[in-house]
């Protein structure tokens, strides 16, 4: 899947893990919004949350990995697991054109509608149109300095800006 229009980068380094959206909304070729908020706390605020991807599409199956979560007293693994599942078998689900990634104090998965639930070897993942920027300048940055998890995602996503014409720098960062 490719989404245009939004970058997620997700980092864990140090025993500190931090997850950062841009804030651009493009449709077609054209901004239409510059502090979008594409990453938020859910599950009691013990979850983050980053989405790629039409936003009322994300947004449900935000709703969606809560409930599971929920269902599931927060095991994300499970809960993560039983949404890829969903969203590959349901009509109704296939057809959402979204991607996220979803982290809890131990875990990091890119969930999709093909029923990945990937969890990065390295504790890095990207997603969207600059995501495979973000997540080079920081595994660049995570080899290469001192720097934390919040400062990591913080200059990564300025790299991934300064590169893809679908991401800015108006940028929300959430970190454990």
């Amino acid at each position: 899947m490719k989404f245009h229009g939004t970058t997620i980068l997700a980092v864990r380094h140090k025993g500190k893990a931090a997850v950062a959206g841009d804030g651009q909304v493009t449709m077609n070729n054209n901004i239409i919004k510059h502090k979008a908020k594409k990453v938020r706390r859910i599950y009691n605020d013990k979850i983050i949350v980053g989405f790629a991807g039409a936003t009322a599409d994300a947004l449900n199956l935000s709703e969606r990995l809560e409930a599971k979560l929920e269902r599931y007293n927060g095991n994300l693994t499970r809960s993560a697991v039983e949404l890829a599942r969903d969203w590959r078998t349901d009509k109704y689900l296939r057809r959402l054109e979204a991607i996220m990634i979803a982290m809890d104090e131990t875990k990091i998965y890119l969930i999709s509608g093909n029923g990945d639930v990937i969890e990065p070897d390295e504790g890095i993942i990207g997603i969207g149109s600059g995501g495979v920027s973000a997540q080079a300048a920081a595994t660049a940055l995570i080899k290469h300095t001192d720097m934390d998890a919040r400062s990591i995602v913080q200059e990564a996503m300025k790299i991934a800006a300064s590169i893809c014409v679908f991401t800015n720098t108006d940028v929300t960062v959430e970190e454990m």
